[in-house]
């Protein structure tokens, strides 16, 4: 259960930077600030929402090496949900993604100390995201009322209508943005498994 999530290239590099940044903070290199890291992670489940709606389920992009990064990124783990393979968000976009939170971090406080704090908070929660993500998909029942009800939550927007439920770790940005429906009222899309049908590919 735990072995294909910690081995994964993507959640081992994260896991360790988490580790890495978690002793700079207990042997005080680092000045640590809970807050800044509370803020961090909830900027990351914004984004949690806003990445998978807007970029996860753009439209195909003409360019075909974009499609293909589409098609990698999101498009192949709708067809494919228990894939564990496309489970996981891979190395190559989730470094980038890393020094993107880094840098805007930077250059919102002009501190470094902050927007390493910052930092950790968003990887704890993108740490977090890809565990919740993974237990959603794999046969195990978390432990939860919480957790069991987010796990249908995620698999009602795979299975029922892909036009809802973008939360993965919580609901709360579906409610504000109106994606968030009863499943009894919801309508069974005929597109769930693949979100984009376009005939030049």
């Amino acid at each position: 259960m735990i072995r294909p999530f910690v081995s994964h290239g993507s959640n081992a590099l994260l896991l360790a930077a988490i580790a890495a940044l978690a002793v700079l903070f207990a042997l005080g290199v680092v000045h640590f600030s809970l807050v800044a890291a509370a803020i961090g992670a909830a900027l990351f489940f914004v984004s949690e929402y806003t990445t998978h709606r807007f970029l996860f389920h753009a439209k195909p992009s003409r360019v075909e090496w974009m499609y293909r990064l589409q098609h990698r990124l999101h498009y192949a783990h709708h067809i494919d949900p228990p894939n564990v393979y496309l489970l996981f968000l891979p190395p190559w976009f989730t470094i980038p993604v890393t020094a993107m939170y880094f840098g805007a971090y930077i250059a919102i406080t002009r501190d470094v100390v902050l927007s390493v704090c910052l930092t950790f908070g968003s990887l704890c929660a993108l740490a977090y995201y890809e565990w919740v993500h993974y237990v959603a998909h794999v046969p195990f029942v978390p432990l939860t009322p919480y957790g069991r009800w987010m796990k249908k939550y995620h698999l009602w927007h795979h299975f029922k209508n892909e036009h809802l439920w973008f939360g993965v770790t919580n609901p709360s940005m579906d409610a504000v943005m109106g994606t968030f429906s009863r499943v009894e009222a919801a309508p069974r899309s005929t597109t769930v498994r693949e979100i984009w049908r376009d005939p030049t590919h």
